[in-house]
């Protein structure tokens, strides 16, 4: 505990948010202030809940605020794919993102396991 931007888990959901917000800078995000700032605030949610779990004194804290993390998963993947079928991002694109988010959910699934035994 304590050294989170070693975490692979960590560093994958930062490249995340450096992704949505590319993903959410495109023409067809541009007047949907309340959508891009929810996907973003749930990607930036899910690599700052790792962070701040890490630092955490105890493993249930942390444990916690990766359960945060995952529910902020969830609901970015609802976004990615609303923002698909509304137009915002290619299929492709949102396909891409949501099975980064899964990825990230099973890595901190993992996490969560070894930090509660």
């Amino acid at each position: 505990m304590g050294d989170f931007r070693s975490l692979r888990v960590w560093q994958e959901a930062k490249q995340l948010a450096v992704q949505i917000y590319e993903a959410t800078s495109a023409e067809s995000f541009s007047k949907d202030y309340r959508l891009v700032s929810q996907m973003r605030g749930a990607a930036v949610s899910v690599a700052s809940n790792i962070a701040e779990g890490d630092e955490l004194d105890t493993n249930k804290q942390s444990v916690r605020h990766f359960h945060i993390s995952r529910g902020s998963l969830a609901e970015l993947i609802t976004q990615l794919i609303t923002s698909n079928e509304i137009g915002y991002l290619s299929a492709e694109k949102s396909e891409a993102l949501v099975k980064e988010c899964e990825h990230i959910s099973r890595m901190l699934r993992k996490l969560i396991n070894a930090r509660s035994k």
